[in-house]
């Protein structure tokens, strides 16, 4: 299935759009853009020319994508939220050869008008609240809030809050997602889950 593109989106040639991918009202793609398949792109996204976008991203109205930014398949980028891709800009200081690059990793979330700093990663399945500022990296599976974001707890792959701390003191803790029942095990500040035999993905 070919992507879709609403007369009013701008896609600039050598743009690349993967199959059954959705770009809306007033979308503007720039002509580096790699998009993969089954994304969703919102009214107002802007998309730079050095963006790596993955397979069925969520990328909701009025979000701008920058140069220097990678997003992993399955990311979900909130309502308004923002990117930037300079550390210190100055309007009257050239500086488009100091970009640091960001990481967003597969299957984070990424909520309604956060802020994400340049340079950092965002783990797999990480969590970013509603407003909050990343000016670190986020660990995989993290659930963080604040400004600046904090980590207060932990997310399942399903986007559930697990009956864990935020960070495990000693012996490893045990959790279970409440939606799909995958177990997932935190060793101090990391959490992986848990494979329910040797061929599990």
């Amino acid at each position: 299935m070919a992507a879709h593109v609403h007369p009013s989106a701008i896609v600039d040639e050598g743009a690349r759009i993967g199959e059954g991918t959705r770009v809306w009202h007033w979308v503007h793609v720039s002509a580096g853009a790699r998009i993969g398949a089954r994304c969703a792109l919102g009214q107002g996204v802007y998309v730079g020319n050095d963006v790596v976008i993955g397979d069925n991203v969520r990328i909701q109205n009025n979000v701008s994508v920058y140069d220097a930014v990678t997003l992993e398949d399955d990311v979900f980028c909130g309502p308004s939220m923002v990117f930037t891709n300079v550390h210190n800009p100055r309007s009257a200081v050239p500086r488009k050869d100091e970009y640091r690059r960001t990481l967003v990793r597969r299957g984070a979330t990424l909520g309604a008008n956060c802020t994400v700093v340049c340079g950092h990663t965002i783990g797999e399945y990480a969590f970013v609240g509603a407003g909050a500022v990343v000016s670190r990296d986020v660990p995989a599976y993290a659930l963080v809030v604040g400004v600046p974001a904090r980590r207060i707890g932990w997310m399942s792959r399903h986007g559930e809050r697990l009956a864990l701390p935020a960070r495990a003191d000693g012996k490893p803790l045990d959790a279970e997602c409440p939606a799909t029942g995958e177990r997932y095990r935190l060793t101090g500040d990391a959490l992986e889950r848990l494979l329910a035999d040797a061929t599990a993905h």
